[in-house]
């Protein structure tokens, strides 16, 4: 075989091989003898003539196997059938392969896992390339053309000009980019949130080439987020902006420098407590909803009206004079005045006080509240169902509620402020488990103050921060007495919207604990419904930082407010305290036992425990107790004593018990 096809045969790359139709060799290229291969080792019938190249496994004497390409071609040669064999060593490609392959497997479930797809855009083709695990979370089947145009269309048609000017942004300037946007499946219905981050990536002269980008479904956190914020700016109840979220837009609108600022009105609803105690709490909610509608619907377009708490509504009202406030303010009385709330076939009359303040140059929110208030109480002094303007003559008339804050501001100077404890008690046991600390004020001065008459004006004053740190550093320092810690004392004490916002107030209880040595499970602090519910983030921090420390942190009054058992999942607490309105006829059947037990359910299946308020006779203990209500407080309980005296009493139980042990040890003394 000396011609010249053989001679340029064998010097070729590409190992060649003739075989006989017995199989037998009947010549082999140069390449061919270089690469060693046996044939016999070859599954060779798998590479069919004239047919697809065959990767066929070639073992090796070291017990690994390479991989050869294997083509065959038909040959006749005088009559006789021979076939030809192309051999190619494609074991380094194979691997190549089979790595890329692996890669774009763990990519793939790796997508999966994080729910997040990636996308590359082509800028030269204007071709967009969409990961399998993208396309199935926009909802279409993996391997799916979807262009650019189609995929717009799905987009919520609020975000297209969101993401179209962050993408020119991107490849204006280059580099990274991101954005959130809503968009629409694929069924054209349903509606879910991505969080897509992306890069452009440019050639040498800085023009872009190309684009990549990830999108992550994040609906579900959406929601989430979505939801607590909610609970953060909205009140439950009238689904109306909430005290937090409306002072931030009386903040907004004295911060404007131009033009008049506007006015602030407060509004209450006359007797409101009647209406609870004579009604219930149930149709109590239903007139707050009801004037939340009404009063929407007689507020000037560009007003915010929101839920202080309780029966208290506020509006701010923007670009508007003294004169005109008081015209929004009177219109407002006389349609609650005229607007019967529907009650069982009947209509309730229900009336408005309201005291509006115009907002001057210079003036704080704190100086617009207290007008405001000013001129409601005077609505309220003059007879109710009325509306009245801040004058300043009304600051001679608040001289006296002002005296209280300095009333109280010199007992506790002197040491006149004083904490009475009341037991709380395992209605299994009987046992005490604790005593909450009620504030009182025992100056020996003339007219006497009951805690109703002072603390709510001094919630409204920064002096609220200073009473509750006196309050817990009092607790804390009976708590390190050696004789509560031999009996195990456990105290819980009330604290106040104000400082439950205080960002370092927490911080403060964990270190006034360890200072004095108590251990934080020993402390409890209680938080009303109404002021945990209007403010959900300070309570979410407060709690996180006292929780993490080891303190107890109840829910008080709960019923009293809004009764949402949603605040309950948001809400860490330890305890819920089932308000006395629901307590003190819950032996007597009605309504009262199903709320309570509906409270006692939903707080076990949190991992909360119960204490109902107000057990005032022994009726209640049973029923409680059959309602699974874990712990009691009230008259019939345990009244409230002075902590010193209580402290005096555990003092002479230790004392009464160790002379005992001597007296048993000691039998001769």
């Amino acid at each position: 075989m000396n011609t010249l096809p053989a001679v340029a045969a064998d010097v070729a790359s590409t190992a060649m091989t003739m075989l006989a139709a017995d199989g037998g060799c009947l010549w082999s290229n140069s390449a061919a003898r270089r690469l060693g291969v046996c044939l016999d080792d070859l599954p060779l019938a798998e590479a069919t003539p004239d047919g697809t190249p065959a990767e066929l496994p070639w073992p090796q004497p070291d017990g690994t196997t390479r991989w050869l390409q294997v083509r065959c071609h038909p040959v006749d040669h005088d009559g006789q059938p021979l076939r030809l064999y192309e051999l190619r060593d494609v074991t380094a490609e194979r691997r190549e392969r089979e790595a890329g392959r692996n890669y774009r497997w763990r990519l793939a479930h790796i997508e999966q896992l994080a729910k997040v797809g990636t996308w590359e855009w082509e800028l030269a083709t204007d071709l967009v390339v969409w990961s399998d695990v993208l396309l199935q979370m926009f909802g279409y089947p993996a391997g799916t053309e979807l262009d650019y145009q189609s995929y717009r269309q799905l987009l919520h048609p609020d975000d297209v000009g969101m993401i179209e000017a962050e993408l020119e942004r991107a490849l204006r300037e280059g580099g990274p980019f991101s954005y959130t946007h809503r968009m629409y499946l694929a069924d054209r219905t349903t509606q879910r949130v991505f969080e897509c981050y992306g890069e452009v990536f440019t050639d040498a002269a800085r023009v872009p080439t190309r684009v990549l980008g990830t999108a992550h479904d994040i609906t579900e956190t959406r929601q989430v987020q979505d939801e607590l914020t909610r609970l953060a700016e909205r009140d439950p109840l009238t689904d109306l902006p909430n005290r937090r979220a409306l002072l931030a837009s009386l903040d907004k609108l004295l911060a404007q420098e131009d033009g008049p600022p506007g006015a602030l009105l407060l509004i209450d609803i006359d007797n409101f407590k009647d209406i609870n105690d004579v009604h219930g709490h149930g149709v109590g909610d239903d007139v707050l909803r009801v004037l939340a509608r009404l009063l929407v619907r007689h507020l000037p377009t560009g007003t915010v009206l929101g839920r202080l708490g309780g029966d208290e509504f506020a509006v701010v009202l923007a670009d508007t004079s003294a004169s005109d406030a008081l015209t929004v303010a009177e219109t407002l009385c006389d349609a609650a005045a005229r607007t019967p709330v529907p009650l069982a076939g009947a209509g309730l009359r229900v009336t408005l006080s309201v005291g509006a303040a115009s907002l001057e140059a210079g003036d704080t929110r704190d100086a617009v509240l207290a007008h405001a208030d000013l001129a409601l109480y005077e609505a309220k002094n003059a007879g109710r169902n009325r509306a009245r303007l801040y004058l300043p003559e009304h600051y001679r008339h608040a001289v006296q509620r002002v005296n209280v804050v300095t009333r109280v501001r010199s007992a506790l100077d002197e040491h006149r402020m004083q904490l009475d404890a009341q037991p709380i008690v395992d209605l299994l046991t009987g046992e005490v488990v604790s005593h909450e600390l009620l504030i009182r004020l025992r100056d020996g001065r003339q007219p006497p103050l009951a805690p109703g008459d002072f603390l709510p004006t001094v919630e409204r004053d920064d002096l609220i921060g200073e009473l509750d740190r006196w309050v817990v550093a009092t607790a804390t320092s009976a708590l390190a007495d050696p004789a509560a810690v031999a009996a195990g004392m456990r105290l819980d004490v009330n604290i106040s919207a104000r400082s439950m916002e205080s960002p370092g107030f927490g911080d403060w209880v964990v270190r006034r604990l360890r200072g004095v040595g108590v251990d934080a499970d020993r402390l409890g602090l209680e938080v009303t419904e109404t002021a945990a519910i209007t403010n959900v983030a300070a309570v979410r921090n407060l709690a996180g930082t006292l929780r993490d420390a080891g303190c107890r942190l109840s829910l008080d009054d709960f019923g009293a407010g809004f009764g949402s058992f949603a605040y309950l999942k948001h809400l860490p607490f330890s305890t819920v305290k089932i308000a006395g309105d629901f307590v003190r006829q819950a032996d007597r059947g009605g309504a009262d036992p199903v709320l309570i037990d509906a409270v006692v359910r939903a707080a076990h299946g949190l991992g909360m425990r119960t204490v109902a308020e107000s057990v005032e006779h022994a009726g209640l203990v049973a029923a409680l107790h059959r309602l699974g209500v874990d712990s009691g407080q009230g008259y019939h309980l345990g009244r409230p004593v002075p902590l010193d005296l209580l402290l005096d009493r555990v003092r002479d139980e230790r004392h009464t018990t160790i002379d005992a042990d001597a007296v048993v040890r000691h039998p001769d003394h």
